[in-house]
Formats: structure tokens, C-alpha cells, sequence
């Protein structure tokens, strides 16, 4: 094979249509090393893709169970709000009826609300998983000691080695390059998913009488939800630089939430809470088809041969 740089070329975020556009600026191995290179490459797409896919169920997963942590106590929360209020008929001349019911459900409110946070932290380790993954697709020729055997590792070691075989094709006419824009594609709508549902989280958690509000001045969107979150977020890409400061939640193509907004306290209404719930499940920043389509053409051209 021509040891020569192919045109990468880029995917249509709408069709699987296949653009030439410049060059990779890496340089192509020689003859024998990329013989030697692209079975080592496409065992490592392989298993690449396979994690970032097995993550992403993991956090379909994770997000479902969340959902049914989240309807569980926002239940109990309002059941509780309400219990003052609430006709208990023959019941009523019980002794403490009321402050019972009222413990069992603040009860309930406390499992549900930890439930949430577990599943909340799964999908976080979930998407940096996938965020892993699609930083992984690439395989480097290992600095040779005068070893004749050609050996390669995930990290640069050699002057000029970008990792990917000059631009060459892995899988049909797919190079690394390719693979990673389409990796990076799933990747982002994830992230934005998720930084829509942490904001979720963070109210469902932290629901609050207005009594209780007027005494805890909190600022929840920003504190760790658990411990080693902050990290995992950073790892993500959703906190700004070095600092803690977090990203605002947006939905894809739209303006998000500014932050000021995610600071202000309030006390959560019956209806605001069921359109959380309903947002929850819509999963407004990931298009189903597209996720579809991006897991087919790479399954399909992972099977076809140069």
C-alpha cells in the first residue's frame, strides 16, 4: 500500500456521505510498520468503540433508574407538603397519625434521594467513560531499543507520530480521524444530557419548605453531589478551566440557563416538579436516530475490508 498520507475524511452529521478535506499532518509509517500498524489499529478501535457503547447503555441504564428514584421522592415530598392538609377520614382522630406518616415519608424521601445520587453518579462515571474512550482511538508506534520486533502503545513516543498511521484508512475508507468525529459526536450530546440532568438532581435533592429556604441561604447547583464528582466533571469538560466554576445546562442548538439563575433558591411547586420529571425522561439533548445512525455506520464499516 501506498505509505503516503490519505485525504481524511469527514462524516456528515445528517448523512454518511464522505467529504475529502486536508490531509492528516502525521506522517505515514513505512511500508512494514503500517502493515504491522493497522491490525494494532483496528483492535484497538474495537475495543475502544466497544466500551464507549457499553457506557452508553450503562447510562441509559442509570438515567432510567434515576427517573424512578426521582418520582419516588419528589411522591413523598409532596405527600408530606400536604399531609397538614390532607382529609384522612376515619383516621384522623388517630393519636399522632399525622407526625407518623410525615417520619415514614421524610423516610422514604431520604432512600429515594440517596437511590438518586447513586444513579446520578453512575452516569457521570458512565459519560467519562465514553469521554475516555473517544480519546483512546489511537495507537503509536513504541520507540524501538534496536528490538526487531515492532511494538505500539496508547501513548506518543516516536517524533512525528500522531497515532494515526499518517491519515491512512482503518476500516474501509474510514481513518482514525473519521472514527473520531463520530466518537466525539456521541460524546457531546452525553455531556449536555448530562449537565441538564445534574441541574435536575441538584433540585430533586435539595427540595426544600420555604421555611427551610429562609433558613438555608444555599448555593446547590454548585456544591459535590458526591465525593470525587468535581473531578469527574472536570475530566468531562464540565467545569471551566481550572476553577470550579460550572458549565450552565443548555439544551443542543439553544441558549442555556445563565447562571445566576442556577444560584437562586425556591421553593418547588407541584407542577414545576412534573415538568422536572417530564424533562428528565424526554431526554432533550439526545436524537435517537442520529445515535442510531453513528452506531450503525461504524458497526458496518468496521466489518468491511480495505
Amino acid at each position: 500500500m501506498d505509505s503516503e498520507a490519505t485525504p481524511r475524511r469527514v462524516i456528515d452529521s445528517n448523512t454518511r456521505h464522505l467529504h475529502a478535506v486536508s490531509p492528516s499532518p502525521s506522517t505515514s509509517p513505512s511500508p512494514s510498520p503500517l502493515r504491522l500498524w493497522r491490525p494494532a489499529a483496528q483492535r484497538n478501535m474495537r475495543n475502544q468503540w466497544s466500551k464507549l457503547l457499553a457506557s452508553k447503555d450503562s447510562w441509559f441504564s442509570a438515567a432510567s433508574g434515576g427517573r424512578s428514584h426521582a418520582t419516588s421522592l419528589v411522591n413523598a415530598f409532596l405527600s408530606q407538603r400536604f399531609m397538614l392538609q390532607r382529609d384522612l377520614g376515619v383516621l384522623k382522630d388517630m393519636p399522632a397519625i399525622r407526625d407518623k406518616a410525615c417520619q415514614k415519608l421524610a423516610y422514604q424521601q431520604e432512600l429515594s434521594r440517596s437511590a438518586l445520587l447513586s444513579s446520578y453518579k453512575d452516569m457521570v462515571l458512565s459519560v467519562s467513560q465514553m469521554v475516555k474512550a473517544s480519546k483512546s482511538m489511537r495507537v503509536f508506534l513504541k520507540s524501538s531499543t534496536g528490538s526487531p520486533i515492532v511494538q505500539f502503545c496508547d501513548q506518543p513516543e516516536v517524533m512525528n507520530d500522531y497515532g494515526d498511521g499518517g491519515g491512512v484508512p482503518v476500516f474501509s475508507s474510514f481513518s482514525i480521524s473519521d472514527f473520531e468525529e463520530l466518537a466525539q459526536e456521541l460524546v457531546a450530546v452525553f455531556v449536555l444530557e448530562l449537565a441538564l440532568k445534574r441541574l435536575l438532581v441538584a433540585e430533586f435533592t435539595s427540595m426544600q419548605s420555604e421555611k427551610e429556604i429562609e433558613e438555608n441561604d444555599t448555593t446547590r447547583y454548585v456544591r459535590e453531589l458526591f465525593e470525587g464528582e468535581l473531578d469527574e466533571l472536570r475530566l468531562i469538560g464540565l467545569l471551566s478551566g481550572e476553577s470550579y466554576d460550572m458549565l450552565p445546562p443548555h439544551i443542543k442548538d439553544l441558549i442555556g440557563l445563565s447562571s445566576q439563575s442556577l444560584l437562586l433558591s425556591h421553593e418547588v411547586t407541584e407542577s414545576v416538579l412534573q415538568v422536572y420529571l417530564t424533562s428528565w425522561l424526554a431526554n432533550v439533548n439526545l436524537n435517537s436516530s442520529r445515535i442510531d445512525e453513528v452506531i450503525l455506520v461504524v458497526e458496518e464499516t468496521m466489518q468491511l475490508k480495505l
